[in-house]
This record gives C-alpha cells, structure tokens and sequence, in this order.
C-alpha cells in the first residue's frame, strides 16, 4: 500500500504528456490545412498532351495522294497524334459531317460543299482557299481511240464516264459541256473522281473526265488530253478546322501544314495550282 501515491503520481504524468501531443498535433494539422487553404486547390498533373490522340481528316478524294504524304509528314512532326484520313466525293463527306460523323478538319473540292458545313456553323473560322484544279481527259495508255477534244466525248461509240452532278468534278463537267456546246452520253455517272479513273485505268470505260492531278498520280496508266474549255471550270479547294473538334490543337496545326509552305511544295509536286 505504500507505493501506490507514486504509482498514481507517473500514471497522471503519463497522461499528461499523451494530452500536451494530441493538443500539438492538432494545432500542427489545423496550421497546415490552413497553409493549404491560402494556396488554393492543388492542380493535378496533366495527363495528356493537347496534341494527342486521333485527328480525322474529311478530305475530297482528289487530295488522296498529297494529303496521305502530308499526313506522314505530320505525324513525323507529331509522334503522339494518328491521322486517319478518310477520302470520299466532297458532297458524300459533308453529309457525313451534318449526320454527325466525328471528323477535326474537312477538305473539300469545291466551295459549294464546303458551305453546306460552314452554313449550319460547323466550321471553325472561315475557311481558306489552299488549291485549284482543272479537269482533264482521261484515257487508256496509247489512247486507242484517238481522242483530241470533249467534243469527241459526244460520240456514242467512245464509252465515256464522268462523275454525278452534286459531285465538284461533275459539277464541273457540266460547266465545260456547256461550254463546248455539247451534251455527253455517259454509260455511268461515278461517286468520285478517283472511282472514274479507276474504270478508265481498268478498261471499263474508253474515256473519262478527272482532274489533271488524277492523271499525274496514274502516270504510265493512262493518258491526259487538255481542252480548250477545262478554263470555264477551276475548282477552288477549301479546308477548315470543324467547331466540334476534339483535338482542335492538332487540327489547327494541320490545316497550318497544308496551308504553309510545305503543304504548297507538296500540293504543286502533285500538280494542283495555287489559289
């Protein structure tokens, strides 16, 4: 019984210093929520790069050589982006992007198109004129049936094949037939431009009418023959960056590229003209 006052002394001792730590550690605690509270929320690390991911790229089916080496070239630029490009007739594409279709940057092959996007405020900025083009006459290497003008194209005997009117290059063939005075018996109104090449390149079709760059990438293929009237119709390109881009970073990046000097180089190699 004697030792129990000094036993209860070091208990009380003991209890006091657990108090005085508990007390400390939450003066320490309050004092750095504060010193949190005066620095703001604290930002998360980004997770990702703004020029990251997929970019799709509407483009007329006119554009696909230039654009397909444009694409790698951006992608050299851009290790962390994927261009999937996605060719087709401009007027086929636009109703695409009005139904919804998930696409960054449209090309197409003529204005008309292109404001069927920008009129509904599909389009990001006005767009910009970056190429032209002409059409020219497309037939088989050697040109066996001796073809030298579009009024040649009127002979029932030559299987011609053009592209469908709310097409850019049937809408311009029906520029240059009322130029020339003439109406073309046409076995078969095509899709697109490079649909047309691929059944004179076949043999499917005796002549056709595409763009003078169509004829260029098929060189050795088949043959181009100019006429007087293709100068009724120029075909101005416009590209632009759609409002419901989801990587309007990269997007913005590549309409730069086609509209800058390389995309300029690329685009006259190819044999487009200048706007």
């Amino acid at each position: 019984m004697g030792h129990a006052a000094p036993r209860n002394n070091a208990v009380k001792r003991t209890a006091r210093r657990r108090l005085l730590a508990a007390l400390l550690g939450a003066a320490l605690l309050a004092s750095t929520a504060c010193s949190a509270a005066e620095q703001g929320p604290r930002e998360e690390p980004a997770t990702g790069s703004a020029r990251s991911g997929e970019l799709n790229v509407f483009a007329a089916a006119s554009l696909s050589g230039v654009l397909t080496d444009l694409a790698a070239e951006f992608e050299d630029d851009h290790p962390d982006v994927i261009v999937r490009l996605n060719f087709a007739g401009s007027s086929d594409l636009a109703a695409q992007i009005l139904s919804g279709a998930p696409a960054d940057v449209f090309a197409s092959a003529n204005p008309d198109n292109m404001d069927k996007v920008t009129a509904p405020g599909m389009a990001d900025g006005e767009p910009v004129t970056f190429a032209t083009n002409v059409l020219q006459i497309v037939v088989p290497d050697g040109n066996p049936h001796g073809i030298t003008s579009l009024a040649d194209l009127a002979n029932q005997q030559i299987k011609t094949v053009i592209c469908a009117p709310q097409v850019p290059c049937g809408a311009a063939t029906q520029k240059v037939s009322r130029e020339a005075g003439i109406e073309i018996p046409a076995v078969s109104e095509e899709s697109s431009v490079t649909d047309v090449l691929g059944k004179v390149v076949s043999g499917e079709a005796d002549a056709g009418l595409v763009y003078v760059t169509d004829v260029k990438n098929a060189e050795g293929k088949v043959e181009g023959i100019d006429f007087a009237e293709a100068g009724a119709a120029v075909n101005d390109y416009p590209i632009a960056r759609l409002a419901e881009s989801t990587n309007p970073d990269a997007a913005e990046d590549f309409v730069a590229l086609v509209t800058g000097p390389d995309g300029r180089k690329a685009l006259a190699d190819y044999g487009f003209g200048t706007p």
